[in-house]
């Protein structure tokens, strides 16, 4: 044994080939962290002092080669400011480099994911080999940073730059045919076939047959570009990314004029490019933000995994009421290989939610993510049928009719004495007491709410819904059944609107309130898009459906009427009704009959396509009470206070059990802007002081919607925040 630690350990094996294996004990993946990137430089002495070797294969004993650095250490670091980054940096490319200069040939075998800082380790050798079932990329501009540990150095001259910068810039995931096609790997192979493939790559370099020093120099030098081909490689990229990213996410541009500046340099001279922009990316509130965010991700993805162990698999569910979302179920579960049976009363209802998931199904194919033969195979997990025949095999039945207590009770009633002892019930219900529902089952423990967001196979949120008599075995079933579908679940306390409607309705309280003061809702839709939400308030009532949001906004009325009260449109001439109350009393839908706030219109695709409405404009400024000049920064304020307010409550009050999940269940269930870390980050941006000094300046006209709770107030004066790592103010 040449070297032994905690996370590598390297052996001299026949023929002289050292194997550096990286195997972290207690985890179930590596992980580059501080203590990791320490070792590593002690095991590369401990092989750079052995006398005889004939080369080295960088491998792994888990089943990802590397999935990155250790993320949870970034805030930590970039808190240290510059230098101290910059330090960290220089540190790591003085190792990597220290790999690449390597007296002999060397090789990574790729066994699995090998992402980040477990990619650019793998760049740094002479030749990479790889496992068919493994991916490779370097997702870092999804974190608002750049790959600083030689990733946008080695990577152009390895693959060429229009390759690595889409690699770079979109932060893909690549498989072993992509990465082999660009050059990225030198072979790909059976994972069984990998560790021989590593040695015979190294035993043909020793006879000469494969030139590694030659490998060595074209990834140490300039890349080989003149300047016309240097500039439309970058200067048509950055025009795409720059599109593609939108102005608050600084990173894939960043990346693109990192390569474009480090092109005509030397290795040494383009990582110190690399690593300059590293450190001004890493210390931006955007980086802070969705790092954090992929934190809080991880949170909701263990508790999720923690309740799903608890639960008994769902091999075969049901959706009860067929049509667009009722198809939309039935597509998602089948596409993840969750057989369904879809019941409907209604045969054109029934066909109405075949052709939603054929439509789905054929979008996959158009994008190369399924064959023709593996869609054909994934329609039969859908059983359309009209009877409960089956039903008594059934381990979930997802209730999906009509948004009506009345309808639903009597649906699940029903349903509930036709299934087994067993099976679960979950209403697909957005407003829906789930407390209320389960009056009159028999089995009110097997019961809880499954709301899923529309449309169901984009929005990855599944909100699941514990009602005062829910079980633990009905939520970790359900749960395990949102995972199965590729979703993300985070379960919640009962309450009107449960988690993420409950704190939309206050967001669009606050709209209402500033078109009754005279804002024009054009004008808050873009200063609300500029903000960062991919559509204004106007646009996304369009899209929801402003019946839906009437009936929503009765349930939030009902539910807190102290201050909610106006969300139910009150009054008996327009001036005292809501403009969303208008909007409906005046047979504007929105998108769903094309005349909401917008009017909307067929694109080239067949999509709608909104269109300013002057009968929309005359409708609103006859509400309006008064006519007020509104700064961006009003208009913000007036819409995001009543949001993060009601985030509180909701934390507060027990409806969700962390900051990290309430975040999350904005971003994924709402669009929240990624970049500003949800709504509790946001006051911690802002300092919660502050945020209560901005919530009490604009409550002694706007009401209780507006004030701040008792217990914000105190962590106020106490200097306190949601997370423990403060954001940068």
């Amino acid at each position: 044994m040449i070297y032994q630690g905690n996370a590598i350990t390297v052996g001299r094996g026949e023929g002289d080939i050292a194997t550096l294996t990286f195997d972290l004990q207690d985890e179930s993946v590596n992980k580059l962290s501080s203590a990791v990137v320490a070792e590593l430089g002690e095991a590369l002495e401990a092989v750079r002092a052995e006398t005889g070797l004939k080369g080295l294969v960088l491998a792994s004993a888990k089943e990802a080669f590397i999935v990155g650095a250790d993320i949870t250490e970034f805030h930590g670091l970039f808190e240290r400011g510059g230098d101290e980054i910059k330090a960290m940096l220089e540190r790591v490319h003085a190792l990597f480099n220290a790999i690449e200069d390597l007296p002999f040939p060397t090789v990574t075998a790729l066994n699995g994911l090998a992402l980040g800082g477990g990619c650019e380790v793998a760049l740094t050798t002479d030749f990479r080999v790889m496992a068919e079932t493994a991916k490779i990329g370097l997702p870092e501009t999804k974190l608002g940073i750049l790959p600083g540990w030689g990733g946008c150095v080695r990577l152009p001259r390895l693959i060429g730059a229009d390759n690595a910068i889409e690699w770079i810039a979109g932060g893909s995931e690549n498989d072993a045919e992509t990465a082999l096609k660009m050059g990225a790997v030198d072979a790909v192979v059976p994972g069984e076939a990998l560790e021989a493939a590593a040695r015979d790559i190294l035993a043909r370099a020793n006879a000469g047959e494969l030139d590694h020093r030659a490998r060595r120099a074209e990834k140490t030098g300039p890349l080989k570009l003149d300047a016309i081909e240097q500039m439309m490689a970058f200067e048509t990229a950055k025009g795409y990314v720059a599109g593609k990213a939108g102005p608050h996410y600084p990173a894939p541009i960043e990346a693109i004029k990192v390569i474009q500046k480090g092109a005509g340099e030397t290795r040494s001279r383009a990582q110190a490019i690399e690593t300059q922009a590293f450190a001004k990316l890493a210390m931006t509130d955007v980086c802070f933000n969705l790092v954090g965010l992929f934190l809080n991700d991880q949170v909701v993805k263990k508790k999720g995994g923690q309740y799903a162990k608890q639960a008994r698999p769902v091999a075969q569910a049901a959706v009860l009421g067929a049509g667009i979302m009722g198809g939309g179920i039935a597509y998602q579960s089948a596409s993840k290989g969750t057989p369904i049976l879809m019941k409907d009363i209604k045969a054109d209802a029934i066909e109405l939610g075949l052709k939603e998931a054929r439509k789905l199904f054929t979008k996959q194919v158009e994008r190369g993510k399924f064959s023709t033969e593996q869609m054909a195979e994934r329609l039969t997990n859908i059983r359309p049928t009209l009877s409960y025949g089956d039903f008594g095999h059934v381990d979930l039945v997802v209730e999906a009719v009509v948004e009506n207590p009345r309808v639903k009770d009597a649906v699940l009633t029903e349903v509930e004495g036709l299934v087994g002892e067993e099976t679960i019930l979950a209403s697909n219900t957005s407003t829906i007491s789930i407390s209320r529902l389960a009056e009159n089952l028999s089995r009110p423990e097997s019961f809880c709410g499954m709301h899923f967001f529309n449309p169901v196979h984009r929005m990855p949120l599944v909100e699941v819904i514990r009602g005062e008599k829910t079980g633990d075995a009905a939520v970790a079933a359900t749960v395990a059944y949102a995972r199965a579908m590729g979703k993300t679940p985070i379960v919640v306390n009962d309450c009107p609107g449960f988690l993420v409607n409950r704190i939309l309705f206050p967001y669009f309280g606050g709209f209402s309130q500033l078109l009754a003061h005279g804002a024009d809702f054009q004008r808050i839709d873009k200063v609300m898009e500029r903000f960062g939400w991919p559509m204004g308030p106007a646009y996304l009532l369009d899209v929801v459906g402003l019946d839906t949001a009437v009936h929503a906004g009765e349930v939030m009325a009902e539910g807190f009427p102290e201050r909610m009260g106006s969300l139910g449109g009150a009054g008996e001439e327009d001036k005292g009704k809501s403009a969303i109350q208008v909007m409906f009393d005046n047979d504007r839908l929105g998108q769903k009959n094309a005349r909401g706030f917008y009017a909307y219109e067929e694109d080239r695709k067949g999509k709608p396509k909104k269109v300013s409405d002057a009968a929309a404009i005359e409708l609103v400024e006859g509400i309006a009470e008064e006519t007020r000049e509104f700064s961006d920064d009003d208009i913000i304020a007036w819409m995001m206070v009543p949001l993060c307010l009601e985030s509180v409550r909701c934390l507060e009050d027990g409806i969700v059990g962390s900051a990290a999940e309430a975040d999350m269940a904005l971003i994924y269930g709402i669009g929240f802007p990624p970049f500003r870390g949800g709504a509790l980050r946001y006051i911690d941006a802002m300092g919660v002081a502050e945020f209560v000094r901005l919530a009490d300046g604009l409550a002694g006209e706007l009401g209780p919607l507006y004030a701040p709770t008792e217990r914000l107030r105190a962590m106020a004066e106490a200097d306190e925040s949601f997370y423990s790592t403060q954001a940068r103010g």
